[in-house]
């Protein structure tokens, strides 16, 4: 694979790539360039976790915020807050990854999301997956993520434990087939 920045795609874990953090993950990635690669998982949610506890630890007022679940982002800084949302909303640190997403990481959003006044579409993560300069396309090379486009369904209309299989199902690729060659379901 030629070197190709990835911001605004989606990486999805390869059967087999060895790393069980990663096992069927769904990353939305977020910068990719050739100082490393940061991305957002999107296709597994933290048990025991939720937005109104913690808006209420942060000391935000949940307000009309909806009580969603949080995502297991990434194994980086799992602590670490990061909101993906629809490009409605800007706030100070913001980033672009179009055409999937926008990020945010502070608790300004978090605060325009308990007032009405956030993103029209939003899901929050705690962590990240990291890659230093180079390893993402090592890693590609060495049969660890497939890349596929992004879209909004995929983002915002599927579930988290369903998006692994419906991404590969976008991409034309029956995730059976991939799952069988590795001998799991």
């Amino acid at each position: 694979m030629e070197s190709a920045y990835l911001d605004g795609r989606m990486l999805l874990a390869l059967p087999g790539m060895g790393d069980p953090r990663f096992e069927h993950a769904v990353i939305a990635m977020i910068n990719h360039d050739d100082h490393g690669a940061l991305g957002i998982g999107i296709g597994e949610l933290r048990q025991g976790i939720s937005l109104h506890p913690m808006l209420e630890e942060l000391g935000i007022e949940p307000g009309i915020a909806p009580d969603c679940p949080i995502h297991a982002g990434g194994p980086v800084e799992p602590q670490r807050g990061f909101v993906l949302h629809s490009p409605d909303w800007q706030g100070s640190g913001t980033i672009s990854a179009a055409p999937l997403c926008a990020m945010s990481a502070s608790a300004e959003v978090l605060r325009a999301i308990a007032a009405g006044e956030g993103p029209s579409r939003f899901l929050i993560a705690l962590g990240y997956a990291g890659w230093g300069p180079g390893q993402l396309d090592g890693e590609m090379r060495r049969h660890g993520w497939q890349v596929v486009d992004g879209s909004d369904a995929l983002l915002w209309d599927v579930s988290a434990a369903d998006r692994w299989t419906a991404s590969w199902r976008r991409a034309g690729i029956d995730p059976a087939l991939l799952s069988s060659q590795t001998g799991r379901a």
